[in-house]
């Protein structure tokens, strides 16, 4: 019993500490003004990125299979509008713009690295980054 709390507790750290890392990164990476902060434009450029990285068919649309990891079926569901299983940058962007207000509870325009850390942060991260 000792022994799995002592793993418990050491993936725990190790999590936070690759949590920390990875926001930390991803902060510098997507705020190019470096204010500390990533406002809807710069979520909206990463966003650009990772659809390009993601489409490797170059078809314009993202499919559940491009997707995964990033939004799950139900995910994709709804963010689907023409119900066509598959999602286009427009489409894509209207994803990133609501997990984005999402993350920014205060209302201030802006996502700074505790709002990036929060749950909601964690989502709208794995679409931009």
């Amino acid at each position: 019993m000792k022994k799995l709390a002592i793993a418990l507790l050491l993936a725990s750290v190790t999590s936070l500490a690759a949590c920390d890392g990875g926001t930390n990164a991803a902060l510098k990476a997507l705020d190019p003004d470096n204010d500390g902060t990533i406002d809807l434009a710069e979520a909206q450029a990463g966003g650009e990125k990772i659809f390009a990285k993601i489409n490797p068919d170059n078809d314009g649309t993202l499919d559940e299979k491009e997707l995964s990891g990033r939004l799950d079926a139900a995910g994709l569901k709804a963010a689907d509008p023409d119900n066509d299983g598959t999602l286009d940058v427009k489409e894509y962007a209207a994803v990133i713009e609501k997990k984005f207000k999402a993350a920014n509870p205060d209302n201030d325009g802006t996502i700074d690295k505790k709002e990036l850390e929060s749950p909601a942060g964690q989502d709208l991260l794995k679409l931009i980054y």
